[in-house]
């Protein structure tokens, strides 16, 4: 099970330490800019989900640098998604810099909750409807 998307962006400068670097802190902001495009280009609106009762908090991140990124740099965020969901969904992630050298591998996984009673949901169903098909 693989779908995959590539999303683009640009270090900004407020992103990076006293060396130019940018901050671990930053790849969580990354991955999740990655993933809201990731359902996007499945046709799945994330603020929609939320609007329907369904949030998807971040239950494990794991990141693996290999390679400092730099201010200015223009990333490509690889997202997969590894298997079908259930009442979590895991993405797994390879971030590469302009010269498509390998900078990080990263993984996600969130879970479905309610947002009333603040409990594990499965997956929507429109939303497995849309990776079936894909």
């Amino acid at each position: 099970m693989s779908i995959t998307s590539e999303t683009s962006l640009k270090v900004r400068y407020a992103e990076t330490d006293q060396m130019g670097v940018v901050h671990h802190g930053n790849y969580a902001q990354y991955l999740e800019l990655a993933r809201i495009d990731w359902l996007s280009r499945l046709g799945i609106s994330y603020k929609s989900m939320e609007e329907n009762g369904v949030i998807l908090p971040v239950f494990t991140l794991d990141l693996k640098f290999k390679k400092s990124a730099f201010f200015d740099d223009n990333l490509t965020v690889k997202t997969s998604l590894r298997k079908i969901p259930t009442v979590k969904i895991i993405f797994d992630y390879e971030i590469y810099n302009q010269n498509q050298e390998l900078l990080t591998i990263a993984s996600t996984t969130l879970v479905f909750v309610n947002d009333k009673t603040r409990k594990p949901t499965s997956c929507p169903p429109y939303l497995l409807e849309k990776i079936k098909n894909y």
